[in-house]
């Protein structure tokens, strides 16, 4: 799978993407996945940052309003359009541009302070060539900070596994070197049941922990922190299924390296 398929993907997603996360269904976002992000972030305010993947640009705003002076980029036109559609109704003083994190970006050298990724970097097929572009785009001390799906876990024979009850007991990881690229097609499990949606179709490329970190470190960083959060209690008891991945499996792997 191309980039160019990637780019199709999203664009097609993109429309019922922006309505969907903007009305709160994404609550996998809103309850972990953000928050954990912003936990092992170091403060950002009066930095050049630019957002890796940003989408829609529900996490970009938010790390401007943090303080940071912020750029969006991302493969999608749709998505593109969106964000910069409410960053006109609601200026924050963002730049948007139609780039693929893995190719140059047209941007000059060492133009930023952070480089930040929010659960993107699994959903694109050269994850080495994101890492490069993440170490040119860096000043010297500057940081990059990424989270994606935890490879060890979400492999593509993930199953869940009950007891006769059907009670969760435990999770099934197979075909864990299987790095053949395939495309998900799933809905957000929180949109009202009857609405009838196509689900989304989501580019999944299959890699190793190896292969993000030694990645990373081809690249030139130096890792300075791995983190491997689980959902807060609050948030199990909000989302009641929340609580497979802090007790029986790991969702989420989250990155931080530095530019020396």
């Amino acid at each position: 799978m191309q980039k160019t398929d990637v780019a199709k993907h999203w664009d097609e997603n993109a429309d019922q993407w922006a309505r969907d996360v903007r009305a709160g269904f994404d609550v996998y976002r809103d309850k972990f996945t953000f928050p954990a992000f912003l936990d092992a972030l170091p403060a950002i305010k009066g930095l050049d940052v630019i957002d890796f993947g940003c989408g829609e640009g529900t996490n970009t705003r938010a790390f401007a309003r943090m303080g940071a002076r912020v750029t969006g980029i991302d493969l999608s036109v749709r998505m593109i359009e969106h964000a910069r559609r409410t960053e006109e109704a609601d200026p924050l003083g963002i730049q948007y541009q139609v780039a693929s994190y893995s190719d140059h970006s047209g941007m000059p050298d060492a133009s930023f302070d952070a480089v930040l990724s929010t659960m993107a970097l699994m959903d694109g097929p050269d994850f080495p060539g994101a890492m490069r572009e993440a170490y040119r785009l860096l000043r010297p001390g500057g940081f990059i900070l990424f989270s994606v799906l935890h490879p060890c876990f979400i492999t593509p024979g993930l199953g869940w596994v009950k007891d006769a009850e059907g009670r969760t007991t435990g999770l099934q990881v197979a075909r864990y070197f299987d790095r053949s690229s395939f495309t998900e097609r799933w809905r957000f499990g929180d949109r009202p049941k009857d609405e009838d949606v196509l689900p989304f179709a989501v580019p999944r490329f299959p890699r190793t922990i190896s292969d993000y970190l030694n990645a990373v470190a081809s690249a030139g960083f130096m890792i300075t922190n791995i983190a491997e959060p689980q959902p807060s209690h609050a948030a199990c008891e909000a989302i009641p299924r929340f609580s497979r991945w802090r007790d029986l499996g790991g969702f989420l792997l989250l990155v931080t390296a530095r530019r020396a």
